[in-house]
């Protein structure tokens, strides 16, 4: 755990993916869809009575496929299934190209062309780039982070540090 880097992060807002209760303690998760200790993280962070803001932070020099699995998810949120599609995309690493991609669409009942098109589209590039560049403000070095009551916490992540904080 470290004191909140050189800008705070930015507070959630109506652009970000948040679930859990609203009046919830809220957690800010910068992830990387690519990195096993994110997946982890996410699962132990799912058993907590919070309100979790998912931002990307695709590691592209480790994790190649990291860019195109936000985009992915960015692409199903156009259609309402961010949750659904980060859930996914967390359960199977392995396996983030393309076919793998087309297929979690498809069994999600996304209409496949627009999946495609946006993926590929610069507001969802840009989506990604901002979560990005708003964690690297932040100070975020490394994934997974996440955010606290002002504290950020790192690299293999306490969750009960996390659920004492609520």
């Amino acid at each position: 755990m470290t004191e909140l880097g050189s800008a705070p992060v930015p507070k959630p807002g109506a652009e970000d993916h948040a679930r859990g209760p609203d009046r919830a303690p809220v957690l800010i998760e910068y992830a990387d869809f690519e990195c096993p200790f994110c997946a982890a993280v996410s699962l132990r962070l799912d058993g907590l009575q919070a309100r979790r803001v998912f931002r990307h932070f695709p590691v592209s020099s480790s994790h190649p496929r990291a860019w195109a699995a936000a985009c992915a998810a960015e692409a199903a949120a156009a259609q309402g299934r961010f949750w659904e599609m980060h859930d996914l995309l967390f359960a199977d690493q392995g396996r983030l190209e393309d076919p793998h991609l087309w297929e979690r669409a498809r069994g999600l009942g996304l209409d496949l062309e627009r999946f495609e098109h946006d993926r590929r589209s610069e507001s969802v590039r840009a989506r990604v780039r901002q979560d990005f560049e708003s964690g690297v403000r932040a100070g975020v070095v490394t994934t997974p982070t996440v955010f606290a009551d002002g504290r950020m916490y790192s690299g293999q992540i306490d969750v009960s540090q996390l659920a004492a904080r609520g």
